[in-house]
C-alpha cells in the first residue's frame, strides 16, 4: 500500500500529502522537543542530543521544515561508490524530511519479479547492447581499454540513491539521520500484486566460501518472497538456483558473481523451488549501506565502510532507529542504499536479503561550534542511537583511507580482521562510556565486561565490523 512512498501509485499526490500531515512539525513537534522522539522518551530522557543542543541545532534550519522526495531512477542514483565530487540529486535544510527510494542491487537475479512494471528500476537495469542505464558501476576505471569486466569494474557494487546535500553543513559537524520508516517496495508485476521479493547470494566473497563440505565451491542465490502490504512480518524462500556462467548484452561472461547488475539467464539455469520449506525468516527492513561522502578520495568504493558510514550492515539501521556521521564535505553529501529485508549479525554467506526499500528520514545539522561538552563532541565514527541502546561500529581499519594511503581502496581487502575490529569497537566503547558518561577507565572496564554486548556486525565487506551495544537503562540512575 502506497504511503506517500510509491511515485507509480495514481493516488502518490493525495497520499503524499496524507503523510506530510501525519508528521507534520507542528503536530510532532520533532524540532522543538529537544528529544529523540520515541527514543529519548523511551530512555527517559537519555539521547545523545540533549535539550540545550537541540535547541541550538534547530537554529541552523528554517522554523517550518520542508519536505523533499527522492525517487529512484537513473537520473537519482549512482552505483557502487561515494563520490564528493558528484551533484547532488537534492538539497535540503537541517530539519528537513526526505521520503528516498532505494533499490536493490541483486534485482537483476530475478528480473521478473524486482523490476519488470516499475519504471525506475526498469531505468536503472536498463542494458542492452547498445546502452547500460547507469554505465558506471563501481569505483574503478571507466576506460574500455583497462577495464576487463565493465565500466567502474564491480569495485562497488551499492545502488545508491543520492547524494542529498545539507545546506550549511561543514567538516567538523556532525550530521544526524533519524530514520522515521521503512517499508518494502512493492513488485510492479501484476502476477506478484502485493508482494515484494529479495535475493540473497551465498557468493565467493561470503565466509563460508573456502569452507564449504567437501571442498565444494559453488554461489548460490535464493530469492525470498516479503508482503507488500504490511500483514505478515516474515519472509519466506520462494526458490534457489546455483550461479551458472552469465554472459552480459555487452557480451562479456561473468563465470562468478563479479559484477553489479549482470541480467540471469533463467534459461541456463535450474530453480529448485524446495527449498527452506516452512521456515519463516523475521523481517528487520533496513539500510544496509548509508553515509556520507568521504574526503581522501573522488571515487570510493562502497563496499569497505569507514569512518563516514557507508557499508556497516547492521541490521538495526531501521525505523526508529538514529544514525550519527561525522562531516568530512561540504554538504555532507548523504546516500543511501543496500536496502535489506532482513540480515543476521554477521552476514555470512555473503549478503542480507536484498529488497528494495523506501526510507523517509529526518535531517538534523549539528555545528562543530555547539558540539563542545555534548556526547557528539569529537565524534569520528557512525554511531547508532536506537529506542533502548547506543551502539558503537568498530572496523578492521577505522579510517583505511588515510590510513592505508594511496593503495587503500585495494588493500584493505587484505586486511579484514575480526581482532582489530574488536579492538577497535572496544576503544570507541571505552572512550564514549569515559567522556559522555563520566566513567574512569576502570570503571568503563570494569562496565564493558558485564554489562555491554559485543557482536560481529559482517565478515563480508572488506574492512570487517564489530559493534558494541549498551543499554541506556543502565544509566537511569544517573539521570
Amino acid at each position: 500500500m502506497c504511503r506517500g512512498d510509491d511515485v507509480n501509485c495514481p493516488d502518490f499526490e493525495a497520499h503524499f500529502k496524507a503523510f506530510k500531515q501525519e508528521i507534520d512539525p507542528g503536530r510532532r513537534n520533532f524540532l522543538r522537543s529537544g528529544m529523540l522522539g520515541a527514543a529519548a522518551g523511551a530512555a527517559g530522557g537519555l539521547s545523545l542530543v540533549t535539550p540545550a543542543l537541540a535547541q541550538t541545532s534547530a537554529r541552523n534550519g528554517p522554523a517550518t521544515p520542508s519536505f523533499h522526495y527522492l525517487p529512484a531512477n537513473a537520473d537519482t542514483v549512482h552505483w557502487g561508490y561515494f563520490s564528493k565530487t558528484l551533484t547532488p540529486r537534492v538539497e535540503v535544510d537541517s530539519g528537513d524530511f526526505v521520503p528516498i527510494e532505494t533499490l536493490t542491487h541483486h534485482a537483476a537475479d530475478d528480473l521478473e519479479r524486482m523490476v519488470q512494471g516499475d519504471e525506475g528500476a526498469e531505468s536503472v537495469y536498463l542494458w542492452t547492447k547498445d546502452k547500460k542505464g547507469v554505465e558506471r558501476r563501481g569505483a574503478g576505471s571507466t576506460d574500455p581499454a583497462v577495464y576487463k569486466i565493465g565500466s567502474g569494474e564491480g569495485q562497488g557494487v551499492h545502488i545508491m540513491t543520492g547524494p542529498v546535500y545539507v545546506r550549511g553543513a561543514e567538516p567538523g559537524d556532525v550530521l544526524e539521520v533519524r530514520i522515521l520508516d521503512c517499508t518494502p517496495r512493492p513488485s510492479a508485476n501484476p502476477e506478484f500484486t502485493g508482494k515484494s521479493f529479495g535475493s540473497n547470494a551465498a557468493a565467493w566473497w561470503g565466509f563460508h566460501y573456502n569452507d564449504m563440505l567437501n571442498n565444494a565451491k559453488r554461489e548460490v542465490i535464493t530469492i525470498y518472497e516479503v508482503d507488500a502490504t504490511g500483514d505478515k512480518s516474515w519472509a519466506q524462500a520462494v526458490y534457489n538456483f546455483k550461479w551458472v556462467p552469465q554472459t552480459d548484452p555487452y557480451g562479456i561472461t561473468h563465470p562468478t558473481i563479479d559484477y553489479p547488475g549482470v541480467p540471469v539467464d533463467h534459461s541456463l539455469t535450474s530453480r529448485n523451488y524446495d527449498v527452506l520449506k516452512g521456515i519463516r525468516v523475521p523481517i528487520r527492513p533496513h539500510f544496509g549501506t548509508l553515509g556520507v561522502a568521504p574526503s581522501e578520495a573522488d571515487f570510493v568504493d562502497s563496499v569497505p565502510p569507514s569512518y563516514t558510514g557507508g557499508n556497516v550492515d547492521n541490521w538495526r539501521i531501521g525505523k526508529g532507529a538514529t544514525m550519527y556521521y561525522p562531516v568530512a564535505v561540504d554538504g555532507a553529501l548523504l546516500s543511501v542504499g543496500d536496502p535489506h529485508a532482513s540480515q543476521g549479525d554477521s552476514e555470512l554467506c555473503g549478503t542480507a536479503i536484498e529488497c528494495s526499500l523506501t526510507g523517509t528520514f529526518q535531517l538534523i545539522l549539528h555545528k562543530k561550534a555547539d558540539l563542545g561538552g555534548t556526547p557528539l563532541e569529537e565524534m569520528d565514527h557512525p554511531m547508532l542511537e536506537t529506542q533502548t541502546e547506543w551502539l558503537v561500529h568498530g572496523f578492521s581499519v577505522p579510517n583505511y583511507l588515510d590510513t592505508l594511503g594511496p593503495t587503500a581502496q585495494s588493500d584493505i581487502y587484505g586486511k579484514s580482521s575480526i581482532d582489530d575490529a574488536m579492538r577497535d569497537a572496544f576503544r570507541k566503547m571505552r572512550k564514549f562510556l569515559m567522556t559522555t558518561k563520566g566513567l574512569t577507565e576502570d570503571e568503563a572496564h570494569s562496565l564493558m565486561s558485564v554489562g555491554v554486548d559485543f557482536g560481529i556486525t559482517q565478515v563480508v565487506d572488506g574492512n570487517w565490523g564489530v559493534h558494541a551495544i549498551v543499554r541506556k537503562d543502565i544509566f537511569a540512575g544517573r539521570v
